[in-house]
């Protein structure tokens, strides 16, 4: 009997160190950026917006793949963020899965969407593995909160296809807007603007990851004032 306990033990802590083997043998595939570029909502485009990605993956030592901003752009020729990270699964730095593949991260089907995406606030981590400041509870927030991350995107993943602002120019603007927030509490879109989702999933707007409420202006300081510092989901699309 002691022996077959033994055996079972072993067979149990392989089992384990097989499990765990397989977690941290997952590529990281998805991270938010622990800074932003630092001239708000002027990401230098798609392609400045891909660069900061792919500059911070390669500085955390995951640059032997192609990183991509999760943003969508408006107008003629628009693009959805959703189209530009792939089909997953992803994973974080720690080897725990985002999310399947893009009906899971948006939630695309009934079902889905009533258990909302694959995306969780404790599995949102930098390309470092730190957490991104954001909730503590329901009322309480980190100080700077910084849950606040540029998109642009409807919370399908698709661009806005009205006349307002909801991408800074496309991600070339970093204009003010003083008294921006005024704008927000009259229900209004400030001339320039940003929609943003909250990493954490908390706020009094509609709280999705992608999807949530649009910036005070594109300033970098517009951008604090709302809850954010610039920050982006950025995914490995292969």
């Amino acid at each position: 009997m002691k022996t077959s306990g033994y055996i079972g033990l072993r067979l149990f802590t392989v089992a384990g160190l097989l499990f765990s083997s397989t977690l941290v043998a997952q590529e990281m595939s998805f991270f938010v950026t622990s800074a932003g570029p630092g001239d708000g909502g002027n990401l230098g485009g798609l392609t400045g917006a891909d660069a900061h990605c792919q500059a911070l993956a390669d500085d955390a030592g995951h640059g032997d793949t192609v990183w991509r901003a999760y943003l969508s752009t408006q107008g003629p020729g628009a693009v959805h963020a959703r189209d530009r990270i792939g089909a997953g699964p992803w994973y974080n730095v720690k080897g725990q899965m985002i999310a399947r593949d893009l009906a899971h991260l948006h939630g695309d089907t009934l079902e889905l969407a009533r258990r909302g995406s694959g995306l969780h606030e404790f599995h949102v981590l930098d390309e470092n593995g730190e957490s991104i400041k954001g909730s503590i509870d329901a009322m309480l927030f980190d100080r700077p909160n910084e849950h606040d991350i540029l998109t642009g995107s409807m919370a399908d993943g698709r661009a806005f296809s009205d006349d307002q602002d909801h991408t800074c120019s496309n991600w070339t603007s970093g204009a003010d807007v003083p008294n921006g927030r005024e704008f927000l509490g009259r229900g209004e879109l400030p001339p320039n603007s940003a929609q943003i989702g909250h990493h954490d999933g908390v706020g009094f707007d509609d709280n999705s990851w992608n999807s949530s409420h649009a910036t005070a202006g594109c300033s970098q300081e517009n951008l604090v004032a709302t809850g954010g510092a610039g920050l982006l989901y950025c995914f490995a699309p292969d």
